[in-house]
């Protein structure tokens, strides 16, 4: 069964998605912000119910509130066989720092040219925030391509400490 619900948070209304298996067991399966490239909506069978999403949503606002570092949580996604490698590359990148994407290229086995696949696959990524996506940035360590926007981007790092505080 598939179950949805939403968080206000710095980013905006954050959208979850998750699956509620056979077995009573719960997985995230999205994680979107208003007006993401490619954001998902719930399936028409989905049902709004907060309740399977109460530790996401602790670990979410922990994660705001500067308590969290490292989020814990069962998710299940469905991505091509490099995408699931580039997602699992993403995984490994620690909080407060970041990494390039020719770093994730080389990191999975990739040619210097599939730097713009890694791209792409990094674009996919259906768990924002949560798959911290936004600590990849260029090689000349420029904001590129999020998906939520790279004014969220910015602030994701800044908050995680991987850039300063912009005065004023």
């Amino acid at each position: 069964m598939t179950v949805h619900t939403t968080l206000d948070s710095p980013l905006g209304e954050l959208l979850l998605i998750g699956d509620v298996r056979a077995d009573g067991t719960f997985a995230l399966a999205s994680l979107s912000v208003p007006g993401q490239k490619g954001g998902a909506t719930p399936p028409a069978d989905s049902r709004a119910d907060a309740a399977p999403f109460a530790d996401v949503l602790r670990q979410l606002r922990a994660y705001f509130a500067g308590e969290l570092r490292d989020f814990d949580l069962p998710f299940t996604t469905r991505g091509s066989i490099f995408q699931e490698q580039i997602w699992a590359a993403i995984d490994e990148i620690p909080y407060g720092t970041t990494t390039t994407y020719g770093a994730i290229a080389e990191r999975v086995g990739t040619s210097r040219a599939g730097v713009r696949a890694v791209g792409t696959a990094i674009g996919a990524n259906p768990l924002l925030l949560v798959r911290p996506c936004h600590r990849v940035i260029g090689a000349d360590g420029a904001l590129r391509g999020y998906a939520g926007g790279l004014d969220r981007k910015e602030y994701l790092l800044t908050h995680e400490g991987a850039l300063p505080a912009r005065l004023g």
